[in-house]
């Protein structure tokens, strides 16, 4: 297990960060004391034995392959049209094979891509019909001005330098190295058992599919399937998840928060006043250390994996923790879909904070270039803010309990204690709204929560519903066939009301005209009764007289009409 300072302050050339006021010995003292385990649930192993594919035109992808040499096996694919479009037609480079034609879907990464190569009679896979049956390739160079693959963070072994001459050079230099066995950390963690993405064959949230910058994760009907060859630990799935089903694992997030607590309570007791969090990525560490050279002294680095993986559950337990603002560094290489997620998040929990009267400018975010402008301006623009009591909870390997505890402790230090605060559409809280005249408790609601947020009444036609536990992913909505349901999202603070059930809608039990067993509600058997009102079957009373009976009953019904008249000791038809 490796334990690293939450920081670098003089490793590798990092400017130590200034610790002149009592502020910033206090820093210094916290980074010394907070560390972060990051020890990962598992690895990803890559194996590449140098089949190197490279796409573009003849010219340029034949003196790339010439270029890179023995050490590499290459597969040139151009298209098919390249003599008429100039190109010279030179003869391959030894042991480089060419093909020409036009390249279809290209999948796959590091050791396993595939690409359909399409033919008159059909695609083909290329790797296949060039190195064997069951082959594949390793490495994927696009010298195309229009990527085969377009992805926001494309996947290992896949490079994509266009025309660029620079970006080219830079390929070269490394394609030679990616070769043999490679490991990763596994990012991530999956728990189906919480997921709200579907159930019953009703799809729900899709938010983890829709924040991955690697599209590493796939519908599985009512479960998500995450490639973890694919994933690059970009966290904004984590983030964006609303129940914690999937988790970010390097490093797991009670380890994280557990490092935050320790970080704030050894800055306070080292004298230090208004701790400010900033949290970036290992990318920004130099760039910060620099910038903090000229910054308040009371902004404390907390250096993570990924700064998409750090979600609302971190960034309230913070303030719970007695942080006077968190700030998240972002840059320009942050791929858009976690700079999306990441807004959308910090909207909600702005809100949240504005509900209760905390200033919502508790939480930013700053995006920055290579030279930090932006960053050294707001920092320097941070004006000071009430510093909360410090929460004493422990945190948990569980999102929702995070934010709970959290959020109560933030409620009970509110300037003001607002019931309730509406939240913009899309937020993981909230409750739903059922139209008790159009709702018959057919209690197909209840059947497909994901959450256990609407539920039954245990022995009368009743819906009830828990707020604390509902996730606003949608699928009672969609599942009740009569539209009744709308959801509202919004933050009831009180924790002992949004933890108790409420009812919803209610109806008496309507019993079976024949055994007396009840087995539906009366606003069940109305909708029926007039639906079926106009049906040729049910033009008589004995057939309108069968569908007030339970399943049962009506079977017997059924056959004693058929049969004749059942004896009630031998349960055979009378003769």
């Amino acid at each position: 297990m490796q334990s690293e300072p939450i920081t670098e302050t003089d490793a590798g050339g990092v400017p130590t960060l200034p610790k002149t006021t009592s502020d910033g010995r206090a820093r210094q003292a916290a980074l010394d004391a907070a560390a972060v385990s990051r020890e990962a649930l598992g690895s990803v192993s890559y194996t590449s034995r140098g089949q190197l594919l490279v796409v573009g035109d003849e010219d340029a992808a034949l003196a790339t392959a010439a270029e890179l040499g023995k050490g590499m096996a290459c597969t040139v694919l151009v298209g098919a049209a390249s003599a008429e479009a100039g190109q010279s037609g030179a003869p391959a480079p030894p042991g480089v094979t060419v093909v020409r034609g036009q390249p279809g879907e290209l999948s796959g990464h590091l050791g396993d891509f595939h690409l359909r190569l399409l033919t008159p009679e059909g695609p083909i896979d290329l790797g296949q019909a060039v190195l064997g049956e069951g082959r594949a390739f390793d490495l994927v160079l696009d010298l195309s001005d229009q990527p085969v693959l377009k992805r926001e963070l494309p996947p290992p072994g896949y490079y994509a330098p266009g025309s660029d001459p620079t970006a080219q050079q830079a390929a070269l230099a490394e394609l030679p190295g990616m070769v043999g066995e490679f490991e990763k950390p596994k990012f991530f963690a999956y728990n189906p058992d919480i997921c709200a993405h579907g159930a019953s064959g009703i799809t729900g949230c899709t938010r983890c599919i829709d924040a991955c910058p690697t599209r590493a994760i796939t519908s599985i009907g009512e479960r998500i399937e995450v490639d973890p060859h694919l994933c690059q630990g970009g966290g904004s799935c984590a983030t964006a998840c609303p129940t914690g089903a999937i988790t970010y694992a390097y490093p797991p997030v009670a380890d994280l928060l557990g490092a935050l607590r320790q970080l704030l309570g050894a800055y306070r007791e080292h004298g230090g006043e208004r701790p400010r969090l900033l949290f970036h990525d290992a990318e920004a560490v130099r760039l910060v250390a620099q910038t903090l050279a000229a910054a308040p002294e009371s902004v404390l680095p907390v250096e993570v994996e990924e700064i998409g993986s750090v979600g609302m559950e971190s960034w309230l337990s913070a303030l719970a923790y007695g942080a006077e603002r968190v700030v998240l560094l972002a840059s320009t290489s942050t791929p858009p879909s976690v700079r999306r997620e990441l807004e959308e998040q910090l909207g909600f929990a702005r809100a949240i904070l504005e509900g209760m009267g905390h200033a919502p400018e508790r939480l930013s975010m700053v995006m920055v270039d290579s030279d930090g402008v932006a960053l050294t301006q707001a920092l320097a623009d941070l004006e000071p803010l009430p510093v909360l009591s410090p929460a004493g909870f422990a945190a948990f390997e569980e999102k929702r309990t995070n934010l709970r505890l959290a959020i109560e402790h933030l409620y009970d230090h509110a300037p003001s204690r607002r019931e309730l605060v509406d939240l913009p559409p899309g937020a993981p809280f909230g409750q739903i709204l059922v139209d008790a005249q159009a709702c018959t408790l057919c209690m197909a609601c209840a059947s497909v929560c994901p959450s256990s947020a609407v539920v039954t009444g245990d022995e009368r036609p009743e819906l009830r519903f828990v707020e604390r536990n509902c996730v606003q992913c949608g699928i009672c909505a969609t599942a009740c066939p009569e539209d009744a349901i709308t959801l509202q999202a919004r933050m009831l603070f009180d924790p002992e009301a949004s933890g108790r059930p409420r009812l919803l809608n209610e109806d008496q039990p309507f019993h079976c005209v024949s055994c007396g067993k009840p087995f539906a509600t009366h606003s069940v058997m109305a909708r029926m009764a007039e639906k079926l009102k106009g049906h040729w079957m049910f033009q008589d009373e004995a057939a309108m007289r069968r569908i007030q009976m339970c399943d049962e009953c009506r079977v017997k019904d059924m056959f004693a009409r058929e049969q004749g008249p059942i004896d009630v000791h031998s349960g055979v038809p009378r003769a």
